[in-house]
């Protein structure tokens, strides 16, 4: 019995084999059959066709080229003017650096030679060529200099001007009806006087726009006198009314405690029409308001 079983066992491999083989078989006979099918399409396409399938495939391929190749072209045009702007860049640079160099030189030359501003740019123009420095500065052009020149010039006129007015400003005895004759006796030996300008007459018409200039200043400074009194307000034109002499002396006697009064002496008249002007202001005013608690003592500005 238990040979039979092997029997059985041995057929049923054998069966199996068989049944694998017919399969392995038949799918090599359909690959075989598939790659006929194909061998004979490739041997169907007529010369012409192939020929023409290998032209487009040449076409194709030199077309890819020619891309690339003028893709290359395109990159190494944008390398040159990418190179190109950056060396103009740098020259450029370099340019203003001389540039600035020979505006340095040429103002070091205005500083050195020209100390006058009466000085004018054909005199200066005379005297900057005799120095041995002047070659530093043939990049800049005429008109360039004229520039330069009239900038410096300006700046030494406001600084001459400043250091006149502050040595006016320092003269105890100057007023606003003083004369030229008087404070020029008084600051003859002044340097800041004698490097202003070598014209008296310049030098007068300076003192003359000072005084101008001191008379706004000194009645602003009144006119904040008259806000800071306190005897002043809106019932004073009243009491002026009243008694006009009596209390302008009054008010003057407070006011003539301070410099700002004083100072106004050669005007006495002129000065008492601004006492009476901002009294009657005032009136027109009427009360002023409750201070705040920020600025108790705010007054009415005078117009």
């Amino acid at each position: 019995m238990l040979k039979d079983e092997r029997k059985k066992e041995k057929e049923r491999e054998h069966k199996e084999k068989d049944k694998h083989s017919h399969k392995r078989d038949k799918r090599d006979k359909e690959e075989k059959e598939s790659s006929t099918k194909v061998d004979s399409k490739h041997d169907d396409k007529s010369p012409d066709k192939q020929k023409d399938e290998l032209k487009d495939s040449k076409d194709l391929k030199d077309s890819k080229e020619a891309r690339i190749e003028a893709s290359l072209k395109e990159r190494e045009k944008e390398v040159q003017r990418t190179l190109a702007v950056h060396l103009k860049h740098r020259e450029n640079e370099r340019e203003q650096h001389k540039h600035d160099e020979a505006v340095v030189h040429f103002n070091a030359l205005l500083a050195d030679l020209v100390r006058s501003n009466d000085m004018s740019w054909k005199e200066a123009k005379r005297q900057l060529r005799k120095d041995s420095r002047y070659e530093l500065v043939d990049s800049l052009d005429s008109e360039e200099k004229e520039k330069l020149y009239k900038v410096h010039v300006e700046e030494l006129s406001k600084r001459k001007k400043e250091k006149f007015r502050e040595m006016l400003n320092e003269i105890s005895d100057l007023t606003l009806d003083s004369s030229w004759k008087e404070i020029r006796k008084s600051i003859k030996e002044d340097v800041r006087y004698l490097r202003f300008s070598s014209s008296d007459r310049k030098c007068e018409k300076e003192f003359r726009e000072y005084l101008k200039d001191r008379m706004i200043t000194a009645k602003n400074e009144f006119k904040n006198l008259l806000m800071e009194t306190k005897l002043i307000t809106h019932l004073s034109n009243a009491k002026l009314q009243e008694n006009y002499e009596t209390y302008f002396k009054e008010v003057e006697d407070i006011l003539s405690k301070d410099k700002r009064y004083l100072f106004l002496d050669s005007i006495a008249d002129e000065r008492s029409e601004l006492i009476v002007s901002y009294i009657e202001e005032l009136e027109k005013r009427g009360p002023p308001p409750p201070p705040t608690a920020t600025e108790p003592n705010r007054r009415p500005p005078l117009k």
